[in-house]
């Protein structure tokens, strides 16, 4: 029982930082996903010296084709960083193994802003704590 007890911080800290991530590229992915404006719906206030959506970087990293697929593989490391994180809490013997992944892809899903970038310091925090976690012998 004691070595179920030692993985409770990791697995909290990964746990709430996988959900972030999850919870936060969803919303991305369906607001991309369904052609919303990129900007709230600002219109022109928000077009300055650029040109709109097509001015510097023509029309390439402003679609909402590549946010959208940014999204979901961010998306995709929230649902890892979430299934590793409870594999973690069920099998504790296997922490190096299941911390590693955690930190993994939560360093990936800063390609899609890692829920604004705290669900992914947490998931690198909770992998790194599973990393260095010695069981009570």
């Amino acid at each position: 029982m004691s070595t179920r007890q030692g993985v409770i911080l990791p697995f909290v800290i990964s746990f709430i930082g996988g959900l972030i991530v999850l919870v936060v590229s969803l919303v991305n992915a369906v607001w991309f996903g369904s052609d919303a404006p990129l900007w709230g719906g600002f219109g022109s206030y928000m077009r300055s010296m650029m040109g709109g959506y097509h001015g510097f970087m023509g029309s390439y990293a402003s679609s909402n084709g590549f946010f959208t697929a940014v999204s979901v593989v961010s998306l995709v490391c929230g649902v890892i960083v979430v299934m590793s994180a409870l594999v973690l809490r069920v099998h504790p013997q296997e922490h190096f193994m299941w911390g590693a992944v955690i930190v993994v892809f939560s360093a990936i899903s800063f390609v899609g802003m890692g829920g604004y970038f705290v669900g992914a310091v947490f998931g690198i925090i909770g992998g790194a704590i599973a990393l260095t976690y010695k069981p009570i012998s």
